[in-house]
């Protein structure tokens, strides 16, 4: 299925976001769009990490939406 994914950062005072980023692909199934999300968080150039994520079907009707973990430079120790 073709969908859209749109990053977007929060405003905890009002709840006002803002989009930072939209992607278009293909997915199999809503895991697989949520995965891909996920991947895009980490490699799409954004002037600043988003908080949280919306995902769209080609009708635009929205079939996740969510909070993305918060960004971190720590790299992870073996």
């Amino acid at each position: 299925m073709k969908i859209v994914i749109e990053f977007y950062r929060t405003r905890a005072a009002d709840d006002a976001h803002a989009v930072i980023g939209r992607e278009s692909a293909e997915a199999a199934g809503l895991d697989e769009a949520i995965e891909i999300a996920r991947l895009l968080a980490g490699t799409l150039n954004m002037p600043q990490w988003p908080d949280a994520v919306t995902i769209a079907d080609a009708d635009g009707a929205t079939i996740y939406s969510g909070v993305i973990a918060a960004h971190t430079d720590e790299r992870p120790t073996s």
